[in-house]
């Protein structure tokens, strides 16, 4: 009688619960911290590593480091406020999940999801472009050094590889076997990152550690917001954890400050390995210099180039294969909404295509397509989207009033503030484009 007294007691942090008819009974199948944390973590370790080093060289370690933890409590808040205004949506619609643009919609209406919506499908186009032109470069000069060339391969027979290869695979590929060939690439991926990790940690130059250039730290950021973006995922985190705040907020944090410790040590490794003869040799007058690019040609060793085309290739396939998906249900979802049935092969060659022919086009479109998918795509889904969906939430008496709950500390002024930092972003950009 006791015991049963405290269950009653003990209060109910979830909004409602997942339950499976098993035999003659009902059993709860709560959703797993654990599981989010590394759905959150798998979302957010993508590409975007990839182009870190190249925009954080020129600042050096201790600016980008400093850059990095601020971008990342930037998403943190920003990914904890979409949380909050999901939560309310469910609370007050009584619907257990909706994706981030079906949110939208319902709180800033039809010309809030279409802008949303066109952020979406330039994200996912632009990211394609970034991840088909770069995974065709690892492809190419993996090949040129084993295969010691004497005329080297355009960079255009990488890129259209590369998807041949990946693009076929996923067309043609059972969804139980992309899944399973994912699980494997990522092994593969973690384990290159850790022997990156140990091989770069004992070549790392002391002279680098000194290098700070603050005036060149503000190149970076949109890379970063690309490298910090899980937010599309936030609904989908919120619907398995049963909205339970104290369960979701944990998965977001821990989820997102995993990866943040993962960029911070690679960052580290990579421009610590960047030594004076490799800077001078190497600079040239490129607009954006890419370590990566001349570390995989074996100036830090062989098996050190081995593993850091392994890791690239292999982070990029994974993030090819989330975008890819992510841009097909994209079109899906609007097929059911406009009854217009797509069949397969158009839809891949919808999804593909665009992007294809923009990469193989302009090989050197890599941080391009980063840099302005952090800019404008992230800045709008992950910076003013949110804080205006939450500013109009707390003005809507019929939420208000149906329970409100508050993640993110702070209020308007915290909204504020991450509205001013998504359009920073995109004036600084704009200037950078028109050269005002």
């Amino acid at each position: 009688m006791n015991k049963q007294k405290q269950l009653d007691q003990q209060p109910v942090t979830r909004l409602f619960s997942h339950l499976e008819f098993n035999g003659n009974k009902f059993q709860h199948q709560p959703g797993s911290v654990l599981g989010n944390t590394a759905l959150i973590v798998g979302t957010t370790i993508g590409a975007g590593i990839i182009g870190l080093p190249a925009v954080t060289l020129p600042s050096g370690i201790l600016p980008s480091t400093t850059l990095l933890i601020a971008v990342w409590l930037y998403t943190v808040i920003s990914g904890l406020l979409i949380a909050e205004i999901t939560l309310n949506v469910m609370r007050f619609e009584g619907i257990p999940h909706l994706g981030l643009l079906a949110i939208i919609e319902k709180i800033l209406g039809k010309v809030g999801a279409r802008i949303a919506g066109i952020a979406y499908i330039f994200m996912h186009y632009a990211l394609l472009v970034a991840y088909m032109t770069e995974g065709g470069e690892v492809l190419t000069t993996t090949v040129n050094q084993v295969w010691k060339l004497e005329n080297l391969l355009p960079h255009w027979v990488g890129t259209v590889t590369f998807v041949l290869v990946f693009g076929g695979m996923m067309y043609w590929g059972k969804d139980r076997l992309i899944e399973k060939l994912n699980e494997i690439f990522i092994i593969v991926l973690l384990v290159a990152f850790v022997g990156l990790l140990l091989l770069g940690g004992m070549q790392i130059q002391s002279s680098q550690l000194l290098v700070q250039n603050w005036h060149a730290i503000g190149g970076s950021i949109a890379v970063m917001y690309v490298a910090m973006f899980f937010h599309s995922i936030v609904p989908l985190v919120v619907t398995q954890l049963e909205g339970d705040v104290p369960k979701i907020r944990q998965s977001i944090i821990i989820g997102s400050v995993i990866p943040l410790l993962m960029f911070l040590a690679w960052n580290a490794v990579i421009l610590g390995c960047m030594t004076p003869d490799i800077l001078q040799n190497n600079g040239g007058n490129e607009r954006i210099f890419d370590p990566l690019q001349i570390l995989r040609t074996g100036q830090s060793g062989e098996l050190f180039a081995m593993l850091l085309s392994i890791f690239s290739e292999f982070a990029i396939i994974t993030s090819f294969i989330g975008v890819t998906y992510g841009l097909t249900d994209f079109f899906k979802d609007i097929s059911v909404i406009t009854k217009s049935e797509i069949s397969r092969l158009p839809l891949y060659s919808l999804v593909l295509l665009p992007p294809l022919s923009l990469g193989t086009f302009n090989p050197s479109i890599f941080f391009h397509a980063l840099e302005y998918t952090g800019t404008f795509s992230v800045s709008i889904l992950a910076g003013i989207m949110p804080a205006l969906m939450s500013w109009k939430q707390s003005q809507t008496p019929e939420f208000v009033n149906s329970n409100y709950q508050t993640i993110v500390p702070g209020g308007k002024i915290t909204l504020i503030l991450l509205i001013i930092g998504a359009l920073l972003l995109i004036v600084r950009q704009l200037f950078s484009i028109y050269k005002f």
